[in-house]
């Protein structure tokens, strides 16, 4: 027995010795992994397709070269070392009438002035507008921070041709055919709800659309048409598509992600799928626990306060002036208790994280290959996860990608090589289709 207890104070004594040093190698281990990272992602350019803006913010008095409560400034972007900013012409789906039309087409515009008014007259000496890859590696080289404009629906060209000219000559590098609802060009994804369709996939407008994309040298965009609709895109088009913000729906049967048969068609194509970081495209069953005990705990808290909290119906049920006062008091009211909801939601509902985000771009390499494959956050648009929540978190992605053995070439052309690649393919075809007869 003796002898047993000796042994066992022996082994206690050297594993109080070699514990720390386990644990600092470890350390290390970690330390070197995020240098590796950070030195990876000073040297590529870093690339998001998909950020939307409200005008409000481009104003003389308020703007991104203030560190505003949006997810995507310029601070935000040097400190996160985010180098490419896509800034959405975005346009909600409405009637399909003259007037809907007229209002859409004053919104994009209005969108694509603030985007020019920003780059060219606010801050210049900070950023500027990209038209082509070599616009992006030269503004980069500079030190300053790179725009581009995508426009996600195409709704505001109403049914005149002529206007998909008119947005590329106004900076539009890519563009959808809809959005949330369907457009005179396209049936949009969100028909899977009630199996509702108005075009069956294409539009004959939308089919021409696809032809004038091409020839002016727009990427089109399949993150929200239908399914029907992006098979019809790629049997039609000359030239190479992207998605901008979509997932793989093989890990998150989500409407607005792609589907193996829809990735191999891409693929095929030599387009390329830009994962995107949007908690609900990421994961359906942690997002949608983590909204349930979001709610059931801001109740709990709310009734505490003697503040009630409404559902959303009854909140629309509200005159203008009492919802008005209402969702005033509910912001307040959150912004308050917010720290307390996360750090009880940690144990019972853990947020989705760039880890789960990953695991989308690994899935996508996966069934596409590297070239085929790109980032996007969805910023500001309702996107984000935790670990990469707005543009000051960005290398979070790339340490991630660094701990899953991704190389430099390749993280390179995840963050910007295989999108300005398409782009290039794109123009180059838009130039021989300009000067054909």
């Amino acid at each position: 027995m003796k002898s047993f207890l000796t042994l066992l104070i022996t082994i206690a004594f050297l594993f109080s010795f070699s514990s720390p040093a386990i644990n600092a190698q470890k350390l290390t281990d970690e330390e070197a992994l995020i240098a590796k990272a950070k030195k990876i992602h000073a040297e590529v350019i870093t690339l998001d397709t998909h950020n939307d803006i409200n005008t409000s913010n481009f104003t003389d008095a308020v703007n991104y070269t203030q560190d505003l409560p949006t997810q995507v400034n310029l601070p935000k972007m040097v400190r996160g070392g985010l180098d490419v900013s896509w800034m959405i012409v975005y346009t909600g789906q409405g009637e399909l009438s003259e007037a809907g039309y007229k209002a859409a087409y004053a919104n994009a515009i209005d969108k694509f002035d603030a985007i020019h008014r920003f780059a060219e007259k606010i801050a210049p000496t900070q950023i500027e507008l990209a038209l082509t890859s070599k616009d992006v590696r030269r503004i980069a080289r500079s030190g300053k921070k790179v725009a581009m404009i995508g426009v996600e629906n195409a709704y505001p060209i109403g049914l005149d041709i002529n206007n998909i000219k008119d947005f590329a000559m106004r900076g539009a590098r890519y563009m959808s055919l809809a959005h949330n609802g369907h457009s005179q060009l396209s049936d949009s994804n969100t028909g899977e709800r009630d199996k509702v369709w108005l075009h069956n996939g294409l539009s004959e407008l939308g089919k021409k659309a696809v032809f004038e994309m091409n020839k002016w040298g727009i990427m089109i965009d399949l993150s929200h048409p239908s399914k029907q609709s992006n098979i019809q895109v790629l049997a039609l088009t000359k030239a190479p598509v992207i998605a901008s913000h979509s997932g793989a729906r093989a890990l998150c049967d989500h409407s607005r992600n792609l589907d193996d048969e829809q990735l191999a068609l891409i693929k095929q194509n030599g387009g390329v799928v830009q994962a995107v970081a949007f908690r609900s495209y990421v994961s359906k069953e942690k997002s949608e626990l983590r909204t349930a005990k979001t709610n059931e705990i801001l109740k709990e808290l709310g009734d505490k306060d003697g503040f009630k909290i409404l559902d959303r119906a009854d909140v629309v049920k509200l005159p203008e002036a009492e919802r008005t006062a209402y969702t005033a008091k509910l912001r307040t009211f959150r912004a308050k208790v917010n720290p307390m909801i996360k750090e009880r939601l940690k144990e019972i509902a853990p947020d989705v994280n760039v880890k789960d985000f990953v695991d989308h771009i690994d899935y996508l390499v996966k069934k596409m290959g590297i070239d085929h494959v790109g980032i996007s956050s969805d910023f500001d648009g309702g996107g984000g996860v935790e670990g990469w929540d707005d543009a000051s978190e960005t290398l979070n992605v790339t340490i991630e990608l660094v701990r899953r053995g991704y190389s430099k070439k390749q993280i390179a052309k995840l963050w910007s090589g295989n999108l300005l690649r398409v782009l290039d393919q794109v123009q180059k075809i838009a130039k021989k289709m300009q000067s054909s007869r």
